[in-house]
């Protein structure tokens, strides 16, 4: 369905329960759209302006509200008609996934290869479950962090001299998100 909306999904969130759940659906435009935003961008002077300062259009996710409004009226339709969120009571809300949103898949690593990441492993890595770092590589399952690129908190400030560059297993992610560099 997003497809035909010229969107990607994201991710998706269910939280809540009874009459207080909240499904979140975090949309995109397709590579299509994302390759044209960027041509637009590089193209049109007009349209450059029109961008965040500061922010790389790399990271944008060319998401407009008139999009994820036309997109939560289909999707919410087919959601009702199909009865495929049960129980009569929640709400639906569509959005873009933001400047810090969350990477989960290697396609997601491979894309922003070169931006600020934020992670938290599920079992330490020389020590530390925490990490901040530019995105260098990512290659056959594993993340290649420079940790010289912002200052480390916490147990990473010791075990992060200068230009230490650090190798997490992809596995190892428990959840992981951009960082905004405006």
């Amino acid at each position: 369905m997003a497809g035909s909306h010229g969107l990607e999904v994201v991710d998706v969130e269910l939280q809540g329960s009874g009459k207080q759940r909240l499904l979140r659906v975090f949309v995109e435009k397709d590579a299509p759209g994302r390759t044209a935003l960027m041509e637009r961008a590089r193209t049109d002077e007009a349209a450059a302006h029109e961008l965040p300062r500061g922010v790389p259009v790399e990271m944008l996710s060319g998401v407009t509200h008139e999009d994820c409004a036309a997109f939560a009226q289909d999707f919410g339709t087919v959601l009702d008609v199909e009865d495929l969120v049960p129980g009569a009571e929640y709400t639906l809300e569509v959005s873009s996934p933001g400047l810090e949103r969350k990477l989960s898949t290697a396609a997601d690593y491979l894309r922003f290869t070169g931006s600020l990441v934020k992670l938290q492993t599920f079992t330490p890595v020389n020590g530390n479950r925490h990490w901040k770092g530019r995105l260098r590589q990512f290659a056959d399952d594993l993340l290649t962090l420079d940790l010289s690129a912002v200052k480390q908190k916490g147990k990473a400030k010791k075990a992060a001299p200068a230009e230490e560059i650090i190798e997490i297993s992809l596995s190892n992610v428990e959840k992981a998100n951009l960082v905004a560099e405006i």
